[in-house]
């Protein structure tokens, strides 16, 4: 049963026209830009489908429920009484900029439903962020997104600064700082440190969001985030250009190689 109180209720200024924010937020190639790979048929009644990684139970499927370029986008599962739905509004200001707004309901009831309402709230402040970095600096473009990631059963704390370390990564650092990964086998990821999410809620989550210049152009993230008792580790990127596609398979291996250290290094020891 869904709990209509309940909404997450979000917006944010980005750059560009409405014609240009709708093509990032209401096309498959602009949507894999910033959030995960897309698909999206441009009318109501249409399908949709996210895919979270490779296996099946990561494919969602879901329709466009409504249709109103360039001012309103609405997708659900299919039916609009269960499930999901999430509202995307683009609003023209002044100055050649919009806001986005982000109506995500239909949130159930408990725990398992409380953890993920926190978890999805966390996670569009990163990629909204992200979204802005895209429209300021790619508006147009299609960027090939990469998203290892993994779970250890660890709080998001100790997750964080394990993943840090392993990545040559500082465990904090200053908006508009310049980091990079660092050391044998580490793939070379080098940016500026443009938001940090809740950087006063370490006990859920710690994360950056970086605008890269190397290996390629694009914007990463790198993050830990609570679900429930576990921590989930992402190393996600979204690089651009003629090259993008071979990088990102190759980046994309060898960080999977890394979380899976990373996580071995937590698994319990079967001889104790």
């Amino acid at each position: 049963m869904t709990d209509d109180r309940r909404k997450i209720e979000l917006e944010i200024e980005v750059p560009g026209t409405p014609e240009a924010v709708w093509q990032a937020i209401a096309t498959g190639p602009g949507v894999s830009s910033w959030y995960v790979p897309h698909t999206i048929e441009p009318v109501a009644g249409g399908a949709m489908t996210a895919s979270f990684g490779e296996s099946p139970e990561m494919q969602v499927n879901g329709r466009v429920a409504a249709w109103d370029a360039p001012n309103r986008l609405v997708l659900d599962g299919g039916d609009p009484s269960e499930g999901l739905v999430f509202e995307w509004l683009v609003e023209a200001r002044d100055g050649g900029s919009c806001v986005v707004r982000l109506i995500n309901s239909g949130f159930g009831q408990g725990d398992e439903w409380d953890d993920q309402y926190d978890a999805m709230h966390e996670g569009w402040l990163i990629f909204l962020s992200n979204l802005r970095l895209h429209l300021a600096h790619h508006a147009g473009e299609a960027a090939v997104p990469s998203l290892p990631m993994t779970y250890v059963p660890v709080d998001a704390e100790t997750a964080w600064e394990t993943l840090a370390e392993a990545l040559g990564l500082p465990p904090t650092a200053d908006e508009g700082a310049e980091v990079a990964t660092a050391g044998d086998g580490v793939p070379r990821l080098a940016g500026t440190v443009t938001s940090i999410a809740n950087p006063n809620a370490i006990d859920r989550t710690a994360k950056y969001l970086l605008r890269l210049a190397e290996p390629l152009p694009g914007t990463a993230f790198i993050g830990a985030e609570s679900h429930g008792g576990m921590a989930g580790l992402s190393i996600w990127t979204y690089l651009y250009g003629s090259e993008a596609e071979g990088v990102a398979t190759s980046i994309s291996g060898e960080f999977q190689r890394i979380l899976d250290e990373v996580a071995a290094g937590f698994a319990p020891d079967e001889g104790s």
